[in-house]
């Protein structure tokens, strides 16, 4: 039977369909005693001889036996139970009075759960049923998600942060959470193990975790594991075995990961403490010669990024990307960081062109123009490109005096400048550039169009464009 798949909101069990009394249900053939309970993920009517193709798995399928006929009644359920579909519902009206005597013989041969629907509840009222009992199901989770995200919150500022994280996620999954050191070694373990045998099985999960991103599932005798490696650059891994899995187990063990690879991260030490020193001395109106020597010679890369949507966002994307420093405008992420750059899981990246200091500043821009340019282009990262070969050729005074010339109509508006350079940097292309700028179509046409007007420039002339891109990159 294969996998269903899975929808946005919780199953509902197929016996609180039963136990609703306004339905009136009732369950005829297909359920024994030791079987387990049946989920409901969907509803489908369908009065198709062989519905098989249009069946996503794990729904009720409710039908009314228009083209079902004794003969047929074994291969219509065997089909049925190919497809994953969790139970069927008979409606004993129009067509028949009762439910078939083969329907319910060939539903108990194949352990298809089969409910009777009475003639007074139509199938749209069945249907809504389900989605009450969902929607009620999708509150309760996330009532339970968010009691977990406090409860593992206030285990984070307890003086044993990383046990107590671990014993919180572990009672809230009802089965084992366990740290893993680089090696292998268990470095804290609490809770209990869902199943034998799990606990040995976690651990061989955790070694084949590749930090700092690396994750992976399995199971074993009906316990669920999981494991994840944690952001800092420790190696260090958090398995979790629980007994069952509900749609919210992996945000509540999202967050737990987050708390514990801030907890875990190396501490500050004379470097970083330098480095945070130099900072706190730029705010404080120092010159960046002056700050230089305590934040490092570098060379150093600005990293503007969009996708975080939690308070440990900008210390999460900071430890993987192997920076203390980063922080956040509510909006924009932005750390500072000695160290290669990659694609973040999540994140949107737009980085700069390594720079020293005194660049910095520069570089700050370079990041925002870069991160604007990724999501204009739907990229996980795009990274600043330095100066070609041929612009390197003019002295830069002369670069610079001819640019400030060139641009000198719009130079007085920062829109219109900005705006050219961002269309000029997407190809022309007026859905992107809006992306980018976040401002309508039009509104992108109405600038491009006043800076042709004050330019005296026809921007549909390759060389106009190219001698604008040069200008804007001098300015």
């Amino acid at each position: 039977m294969p996998e269903p798949a899975a929808p946005p909101t919780p199953p509902v069990p197929l016996a609180a369909l039963l136990a609703d009394g306004t339905l009136g249900l009732r369950l005829i053939a297909g359920l024994p005693d030791d079987q387990a309970p049946v989920a409901v993920h969907w509803v489908h009517t369908s009065e198709m001889a062989d519905p098989y193709p249009y069946l996503l798995g794990g729904e009720l399928l409710l039908t009314a036996g228009v083209q079902l006929t004794d003969a047929h009644a074994d291969t219509y359920v065997r089909r049925v139970v190919e497809a994953g579909a969790a139970a069927l519902g008979f409606g004993v009206a129009p067509v028949y009075d009762t439910v078939p005597d083969s329907l319910v013989e060939a539903c108990g041969r194949h352990g298809l759960p089969l409910l009777e629907i009475p003639r007074r509840t139509p199938f749209t009222t069945v249907a809504r049923g389900v989605w009450r009992l969902m929607a009620e199901a999708r509150h309760r989770e996330l009532r339970r998600v968010t009691e977990a995200q406090q409860g593992l919150a206030a285990a984070a500022a307890r003086p044993d942060p990383v046990p107590a994280v671990l014993r919180q996620l572990a009672g809230r999954l009802g089965g084992r959470a366990v740290l893993f050191a680089p090696d292998g070694a268990e470095l804290h373990t609490t809770g209990r193990d869902p199943a034998p045998g799990s606990r040995t099985a976690l651990a061989r999960l955790a070694r084949v975790v590749n930090p700092p991103h690396g994750t992976a599932t399995d199971t074993v005798g009906g316990a669920h594991l999981a494991a994840y490696a944690l952001g800092g650059g420790q190696g260090l891994v958090l398995g979790v075995a629980a007994g069952g899995r509900e749609s919210g187990d992996h945000t509540v063990t999202g967050v737990a990961v987050v708390l514990l690879s801030l907890l875990t991260a190396p501490h500050q030490g004379a470097a970083e403490a330098a480095r945070s020193a130099a900072l706190v001395r730029l705010l404080l109106g120092a010159t960046s010669a002056e700050a230089a020597p305590l934040l490092g010679p570098g060379p150093w890369t600005v990293v503007h990024a969009h996708g975080g949507d939690t308070p440990f966002a900008p210390s999460a994307l900071g430890a993987a990307l192997g920076s203390g420093l980063a922080e956040s405008d509510g909006t924009t992420v932005r750390v500072l960081t000695d160290r290669p750059v990659t694609a973040q899981p999540g994140w949107t990246l737009g980085v700069s062109a390594p720079a020293d200091p005194g660049g910095l500043a520069e570089a700050d821009t370079q990041a925002g123009r870069a991160l604007r340019r990724a999501e204009a282009t739907r990229a996980a990262l795009v990274q600043h490109r330095a100066p070609d070969a041929f612009t390197a050729l003019i002295p830069p005074e002369e670069a610079a005096a001819h640019a400030r010339a060139f641009l000198s109509p719009i130079a007085g508006s920062p829109a219109l400048t900005e705006t050219l350079r961002t269309w000029l940097s997407l190809h022309g292309s007026w859905d992107r550039t809006a992306v980018a700028l976040s401002v309508h179509r039009n509104t992108v046409r109405q600038r491009v169009a006043r800076c042709a007007a004050l330019l005296g420039a026809d921007l549909d002339e390759a060389d106009v464009r190219m001698e604008l891109w040069f200008a804007l990159r001098r300015v």
